[in-house]
């Protein structure tokens, strides 16, 4: 059974983490190196460094290739204090897609690769994108409807096609691509993951996407691959075997966006909560009349149940489960109640919400992309259907 008892070494350092984003990463966050398309690298390395320096950097990845080594459900302690703060994630290398990347890659990737790849993500020395959404009519909310393609040659394989919404490309060294490598994609297998170095001139950016959020260092970009060569030695895992790699990275990665946005989330009920207790009208505190005071409760439950579904599915990955349904599960309730209490936060503050005399204006734009990247909270509501009506086949039901 999962103990919600936080250990008392994890304690501790979400305590260091909570000092850290209280002291360093905060006073930052009116850093003029931030644009439309997230925090510049000079920043992003200069907390990292902090961090560093505080033992703080790459919670999620293994001591041997320079991180902390947490399991998941230590990291939902520690990635939730991060994520108090917009840059926190950015600033302790835990950040989208970075995190992800790491993570598939420490799984899947051979000693070479690893060395070459992993060893500089984990330390913050370099960033990295996953390419694998594309346009219309290839592959979105469906992965199998794949049209990168990926032709062996004799001098290697040579991939060519169009992806979008890449975040992280602008400043880039890797770029984890996914391309069709079968005539047909079947049951899962004819698509595989190559190992990229995104200088490749063959690899071109179309356009920086403009977005509602800006929390991502490279923005979101739509990027070309034109008769890119790409070699043996740069395949991640086995050939044909790349959706079978993007659940070990997506499953965990999904939990790891919720971890985080509920960090953001508590901010924006914290600035609410302060706000109804000190505004007054019509003789008392605006915190103490039943229409705000009903909703700082609610999103307090809100809270406490996202944090309640993060950790029982972290819980169910530690033991090695795949937590599919719980995983959809949790980016379903996380990432629409992160929404809820961000929109009652503002809906608190009155005229002062929709102004940036606080953060919660800006947590509104941020967090409102959640119920669509990683997966839309319509594709997740199909999936854990689909899997419920397959699970009462050929049982008697009792009526």
């Amino acid at each position: 059974m999962i103990d919600f008892t936080i250990p008392e070494k994890t304690e501790k350092l979400k305590e260091k983490t909570q000092k850290f984003i209280l002291e360093n990463v905060i006073p930052r966050e009116k850093d003029p190196r931030q644009d439309s398309h997230g925090p510049h690298d000079s920043l992003r390395k200069e907390l990292n460094n902090e961090a560093k320096s505080l033992g703080l950097l790459s919670p999620s990845v293994g001591k041997e290739w320079g991180g902390l080594g947490l399991n998941m459900r230590d990291m939902s302690v520690i990635f939730e204090a991060s994520g108090y703060s917009l840059l926190g994630p950015q600033a302790m290398n835990c950040s989208a897609p970075d995190e992800g990347n790491m993570h598939m890659l420490e799984v899947v990737a051979n000693k070479e690769q690893k060395e070459k790849w992993l060893r500089p993500l984990a330390e913050a020395n370099i960033r990295s994108c996953f390419s694998m959404t594309e346009p219309s009519p290839g592959a979105g909310s469906d992965p199998t409807m794949l049209k990168t393609t990926a032709k062996k040659t004799s001098k290697g394989w040579l991939i060519n096609g169009e992806k979008w919404f890449i975040t992280g490309f602008n400043g880039a060294k890797l770029n984890i691509i996914m391309a069709k490598t079968s005539d047909k994609i079947e049951k899962g297998f004819g698509a595989t993951m190559f190992l990229v170095d995104n200088d490749d001139p063959a690899i071109k950016n179309i356009r920086t996407q403009n977005s509602m959020e800006s929390s991502f260092p490279g923005g979101h970009c739509q990027i070309k691959f034109k008769d890119l060569l790409v070699s043996e030695d740069q395949v991640l895992g086995e050939v044909g075997q790349g959706y079978k790699y993007a659940q070990v990275r997506l499953a965990p990665a999904r939990l790891t966006h919720c971890m985080r946005w509920l960090g953001a989330a508590q901010r924006a009920h914290d600035i609410a909560t302060s706000y109804a207790s000190k505004r007054y009208a019509f003789g008392k505190a605006i915190g103490e009349h039943g229409g705000l005071a009903f909703q700082l409760t609610d999103s307090e439950i809100d809270i406490q149940m996202s944090r309640l579904f993060i950790w029982n599915t972290a819980w169910l990955l530690d033991q090695g489960e795949e937590a599919r349904n719980e995983s959809s599960m949790s980016k379903i309730f996380c990432s629409e109640a992160a929404f809820r209490i961000v929109d009652r936060a503002m809906q608190t503050l009155g005229g002062m919400g929709i102004t940036d005399d606080t953060l919660v204006e800006r947590l509104f734009r941020e967090i409102r992309p959640f119920r669509i990247y990683d997966g839309p909270s319509e594709v997740h509501r199909w999936a854990i259907a689909k899997r419920l009506m397959k699970s009462v086949v050929g049982k008697n039901v009792p009526t």
